[in-house]
């Protein structure tokens, strides 16, 4: 029964985070899409490595929600 009393809250709380992560994307995308606020003539190797650090994190999430890298099966 407590599953079943559960449920709707449970779902209406993964559409809560389902919304949350459609609206970082929504934002990471249009960052990208204006080169992450960085004017073509400033780019500096610390720029590169600030990306690669984003890189980095949303390769982390991507393998944990593929089941790659360290969350291969």
């Amino acid at each position: 029964m407590i599953k079943t009393r559960n449920k709707p809250q449970a779902i209406d709380a993964f559409i809560a985070t389902k919304a949350e992560i459609d609206a970082m994307l929504d934002r990471l995308k249009n960052l990208s899409d204006d080169h992450f606020g960085y004017a073509p003539d400033d780019i500096n190797w610390g720029h590169v490595g600030t990306l690669g650090h984003y890189a980095e994190l949303l390769n982390r999430i991507t393998d944990a929600a593929f089941k790659e890298g360290e969350h291969a099966e």
